[in-house]
């Protein structure tokens, strides 16, 4: 990558509060409702678009175990503190139950300077366009990307 994926002056944003959800960035604090998050989801959010285009070699979500799962969870974080990419965790407003995730990297095609994924549990799959919507509309007002590549989600 030629140039730092955010500007130094940038702060990225701590989190984002909905009437459905809550964003804050993801963490090892996260772990266990992480993990049966998308544990029980796994189905569901392969079917997410987006998703399917993932490495063939390593397909994500697949099983793993709880240990496995804090250290990607360890990995995210380290990147949201270096820079290098933001993970968000989706959460319940009233519980605080993981609902989800939002990923923000560096696009790597050549023509976006974002790849922006997201997903939701099978349970609260009634929030996956909202999800998506609302994000959108948080790039476009509190981050400095100027060419997100486009969710293949149909509206």
């Amino acid at each position: 990558m030629d140039s730092p994926f955010v500007p130094d002056s940038f702060e990225p944003p701590a989190g984002l509060t909905t009437a459905h959800f809550l964003l804050e960035p993801l963490g090892p604090q996260h772990n266990d409702r992480d993990h049966a998050a998308w544990g029980s989801s796994i189905v569901h959010i392969r079917a997410t678009p987006g998703y399917p285009d993932r490495d063939a070699e390593h397909p994500w979500p697949a099983p793993m175990s709880s240990a496995e799962n804090l250290r990607e969870l360890q990995e995210h974080a380290a990147d949201f503190a270096a820079r290098r990419g933001f993970t968000y965790t989706v959460l319940d407003p009233e519980d605080r139950d993981v609902i989800g995730c939002v990923y923000l990297y560096p696009a790597t095609d050549g023509e976006h300077d974002v790849r922006v994924r997201s997903w939701v549990r099978a349970s609260r799959a009634d929030l996956d366009v909202e999800l998506w919507r609302i994000v959108t509309d948080w790039l476009a007002s509190d981050w400095p990307f100027t060419d997100p590549d486009d969710d293949p989600r149909s509206v």
